[in-house]
């Protein structure tokens, strides 16, 4: 690949209709499945109720099953929402095709990433903690350099590198932000 070139993709789930889930509406369940409401999803997202809503129904009706789970407050708390089963498990398999695809591209577009990259911008270090945040994950990196690094990743990133506290990582410094990479010893 050319020094300007990077390899992008996008997952979606579709039915035998059309699509059923991507990135965004996996973003939605996981929301929903964390806060355990639609608005507060919403909120949490950046995204109006009724979007959200709609949206819903609409992979349940590609879906043919009910992915979420409403029910009413009482006297004492307002009503929530939950991943159905049949929901869970929709998730869980798009986190597994995306996970294994990531890898896939990951093994093959960036083969050689090494020799690009130069020796300043690259610190080793150990993962110190990870702070969960809505849907982002801060990470505090112990360098060997006497500095602890902080950095803000997706949950998605923590998961595909598989990130641990005390998991051996580089922390690959670019401009606009750092990035970690997960080391083999």
């Amino acid at each position: 690949m050319g020094k300007h070139e990077r390899v992008a993709f996008k997952v979606w789930m579709e039915s035998g209709k059309g699509p059923l889930l991507g990135d965004g509406g996996a973003a939605i369940l996981e929301a929903i499945e964390k806060f355990g409401s639609i608005g507060k999803a919403a909120e949490k997202l950046g995204m109006s109720y009724k979007y959200v809503w709609d949206y819903l129904a609409n992979i349940e009706k590609e879906y043919g099953k009910p992915v979420v789970e409403t029910y009413r407050g009482g006297k004492k708390g307002g009503g929530g929402a939950k991943l159905t089963e049949e929901g869970r498990k929709l998730l869980s398999e798009f986190r597994r095709v995306k996970l294994k695809l990531t890898e896939a591209v990951k093994n093959t577009a960036y083969r050689g990433i090494e020799e690009s990259l130069s020796a300043r911008n690259r610190l080793k270090g150990v993962v110190e903690s990870l702070k969960e945040e809505g849907l982002t994950v801060e990470a505090k990196i112990k360098v060997k350099t006497p500095t602890t690094l902080t950095v803000i990743l997706t949950k998605e990133a923590v998961e595909t590198l598989n990130l641990k506290v005390g998991s051996k990582v580089e922390a690959l410094i670019k401009a606009t932000g750092i990035m970690i990479a997960k080391t083999k010893r």
